[in-house]
């Protein structure tokens, strides 16, 4: 099954973090399942540092390397056709991140592992 990570899932999986939830945590431990990351994902992380709400003992660059490389998880690139449904996106959730990691699921018809019940009202299926 192909899982694409909301930005915490992604990070309280590879930080090892307890809210993360025992059955997301088997999703993205399982091996079987292909785990991607959209760009949006290291685009918060990267914002967020900038700004003083997020911080990382090391640079960006490194940690997103090493995670991604460590555990497998493949980045789905943005494409045109990922941002098109955000014309007519209905606006339940305006957190432009978010927005984004659920048009790439929406076009790609793949699940989102995602604490977020915001994600709910769109053609999606939230995992948690």
């Amino acid at each position: 099954m192909r899982l694409l990570l909301d930005t915490h899932a992604f990070l309280w999986f590879v930080l090892d973090d307890p809210s993360l939830s025992a059955q997301a945590r088997n999703l993205i431990a399982d091996e079987s399942n292909e785990i991607e990351i959209s760009p949006a994902t290291y685009w918060e992380v990267a914002i967020k540092i900038g700004i003083g709400k997020y911080s990382l003992v090391e640079p960006l660059s490194d940690f997103f390397e090493r995670e991604l490389d460590a555990n497998e998880f493949r980045v789905l690139p943005i494409e045109p056709r990922h941002v098109a449904p955000l014309t007519s996106l209905p606006f339940h959730h305006r957190d432009p991140f978010d927005r984004l990691i659920i048009a790439q699921a929406m076009v790609e018809g793949i699940s989102i592992v995602s604490i977020d019940a915001a994600f709910d009202p769109y053609p999606v299926k939230r995992l948690w």
